[in-house]
């Protein structure tokens, strides 16, 4: 086998051009499964640095999404079984108070809908971020999460109820 050719960077060209093109659509995915933006960058770039070693050996370039959105889905459930996120407690109290600069702007709807996508379950957030959000197709949802379609079409199913029992329940009264 021959050996690959790295630029100035040390990444192959194929991979740096291609991380280049669809690190948007990678981070958005990153986005869906870690909740926050800030893990969706630390997410990527460690999902990135394990495809790397791995990318010459990529039967076929069309599936590279699919495989590195795999890699994320999975870097992202190791990150969670790590003993000291087990220990971590959510809270909404902040540890200092922000002063009060006066009425805020009305909330944004998307962002509305955005906080009720990230109270699901992962495995039905997955599944309707890349049904809905990316747009992929069921068959293509399954090979991304590595799941049969039927698995897809329940979670997705379940997603959207939750996301109709929540956008009820946290509507405002009239």
């Amino acid at each position: 086998m021959a050996p690959v050719v790295h630029d100035v960077a040390g990444t192959a060209p194929d991979f740096a051009s291609y991380v280049a093109a669809r690190r948007p659509a990678l981070l958005r995915w990153a986005h869906a499964v870690a909740g926050d933006p800030h893990s969706a960058e630390d997410l990527l770039q460690d999902s990135l640095v394990r495809v790397l070693p791995r990318w010459e050996g990529l039967r076929e370039r069309a599936a590279a999404d699919a495989y590195v959105r795999r890699t994320i889905t999975r870097q992202y459930v190791s990150w969670q079984r790590q003993p000291w996120r087990r220990d971590e407690v959510a809270s909404d109290d902040l540890p200092q108070t922000v002063p009060d600069v006066g009425p805020r702007p009305p909330a944004d709807p998307a962002g509305r809908l955005w906080d009720l996508v990230l109270a699901l379950p992962p495995q039905q957030r997955a599944a309707v971020a890349l049904r809905y959000y990316e747009q992929l197709s069921v068959a293509e949802t399954a090979a991304v999460l590595g799941c049969s379609t039927g698995t897809v079409k329940s979670n997705t199913s379940r997603g959207i109820a939750a996301l109709r029992r929540l956008a009820t329940h946290e509507a405002p009264a009239r």
